[in-house]
């Protein structure tokens, strides 16, 4: 089923809840490096979304109330957002599609309060999973 191409400057909006964490979510930018273009813009390829990172985000838990920092990243597209026949410069064309898997990545770990005084305890995950979506500016040009 065709949907629309993502082009340079879409954004990838990210959900607050990445399992046990909720993270201060921003969106992150796509950089296209297709060969081809739309009204100026390049198409985003297979690849392109590896590229994406969106630092500095703040998160917290249950548990670790004094917040951590980290940053977000797109995991893994779902099938629905490679093009199957659409390539530019042999390459997948990237689709909107639904979701994809999105990771945040702890620079900085959240921490506790400890129950006795002492220094605060630090979170000990790595990375947490959640999802997000794309959003583009095209709103005419579907591939499939």
């Amino acid at each position: 089923m065709p949907d629309y191409v993502l082009i340079d400057g879409d954004l990838a909006e990210f959900l607050p809840t990445f399992g046990a964490a909720t993270v201060v979510v921003r969106p992150g930018q796509m950089k296209g490096s297709g060969l081809a273009s739309w009204n100026g813009k390049i198409w985003c390829v297979d690849g392109d979304e590896k590229q994406l990172a969106v630092p500095g985000c703040s998160y917290i838990t249950p548990v670790y109330s004094i917040p951590g920092v980290g940053t977000l990243k797109i995991a893994a597209l779902a099938a629905n957002q490679k093009a199957q026949i659409t390539q530019s410069g042999g390459k997948a064309v990237l689709l909107k599609g639904i979701q994809f898997t999105a990771k945040f990545e702890v620079q900085a770990p959240a921490q506790q309060q400890p129950p006795e005084p002492g220094p605060p305890i630090p979170d000990s995950t790595a990375s947490y999973s959640g999802l997000g979506s794309f959003i583009t500016l095209n709103t005419n040009l579907q591939a499939t």
